[in-house]
C-alpha cells in the first residue's frame, strides 16, 4: 500500500477520535507515523503537533458552535501548560529515541487506564475550578505535550471529567482548547526541525485529519460518551503495548 494512501486512512482515524474524544489524536499519530510511515520517533513527534494543531482547531471550532466549549476552565488549563509545553519541547531533542518512545508507550497505557476508570457525567459541569488543581494538571499536560508531541487531550478529558465533574460533551470541547494552545506552544520551540518534514505526507495525512474530525463530531453527538470512551481506552491499550515491546526489543 502506497504511502499516500496510507497517510489518508490514518489521517481520517486521528482526526475522527479528535472530534469524536477530543483527544487522542497524537497517541494514534506517533505510531502511525514511526510504524506505517517510516518516520523517526523525532520526526514523528514534530509532525504529529502539526497535523494535531492544525486538526484540533478545526474541531475547536466545530465545537464551539454547538456551545461545548468552557472557554474560561479551558483557557486556566492551556495557560498553566504553556512554559512546560515550551521548554519540554526544547528538551526533547536531546533524549535517546527508545526513551521517548517508552515514554510514550507508558503514558498511553496510564491515559487508557484513566479512561476505564472514569465514567463521563451527563449533567451539567458542577462548580468552578479548583485553581491550584486545575493549573497542576493543566502544567503536567504541557510538559507531556512537548517533551512527547502529544496534544495532551487523552489525559484533559478525564481530567475535566473528574476534577471540574464536567459531561462528556462539555470535556471533549473544552479539551480542544487545551490541546490547541499545548500544542502551538511546543511547535513553536520547534520551528527548525520542521524543515526536514517530508510534508507530501503530512499534507494529505492533515487533510485526512480535519475532515475525519468533523465526521467525529457528528459520531459523539449519535454515540454515548461512555461508549466511546471505552472503545477508545482498549485501543489506547494496545498501542501502548505494541510501543513498549518495539522500545525494550
Amino acid at each position: 500500500m502506497s504511502a499516500l494512501i496510507l497517510a489518508l486512512i490514518a489521517g481520517a482515524v486521528v482526526g475522527l477520535a479528535l472530534g469524536a474524544l477530543g483527544g487522542g489524536g497524537s497517541v494514534l499519530a506517533v505510531p502511525a507515523l514511526i510504524y506505517l510511515l517510516g518516520f523517526t520517533p523525532a520526526a514523528a513527534t514534530t509532525a504529529s503537533l502539526i497535523i494535531v494543531t492544525a486538526t484540533s482547531l478545526t474541531a475547536l471550532h466545530a465545537h464551539a458552535r454547538t456551545g461545548n466549549v468552557r472557554w474560561k476552565a479551558g483557557a486556566l488549563f492551556a495557560a498553566a501548560g504553556l512554559l512546560p509545553a515550551a521548554a519540554a519541547g526544547a528538551a526533547a531533542s536531546r533524549l535517546p529515541q527508545p526513551v521517548l518512545t517508552a515514554a510514550f508507550a507508558a503514558i498511553a497505557a496510564l491515559a487508557a487506564v484513566k479512561m476505564l476508570r472514569t465514567t463521563p457525567t451527563t449533567g451539567p459541569a458542577a462548580g468552578e475550578a479548583r485553581p491550584a488543581r486545575a493549573a497542576g494538571t493543566g502544567a503536567g499536560l504541557g510538559a507531556l505535550t512537548g517533551l512527547l508531541g502529544v496534544g495532551g487531550g487523552f489525559l484533559a478529558v478525564p481530567a475535566l471529567v473528574t476534577v471540574l465533574a464536567f459531561e462528556m460533551q462539555a470535556a471533549v470541547g473544552t479539551s480542544l482548547l487545551v490541546i490547541s494552545a499545548n500544542s502551538l506552544a511546543s511547535l513553536a520551540t520547534r520551528g527548525a526541525t520542521t524543515a526536514g518534514v517530508n510534508w507530501a505526507v503530512i499534507g494529505p495525512f492533515t487533510g485526512a485529519a480535519i475532515l475525519g474530525a468533523w465526521d467525529g463530531k457528528r459520531l459523539a453527538a449519535k454515540v454515548t460518551g461512555t461508549l466511546l470512551q471505552r472503545v477508545f481506552a482498549l485501543v489506547l491499550l494496545a498501542v501502548a503495548a505494541f510501543m513498549l515491546t518495539d522500545a525494550l526489543t
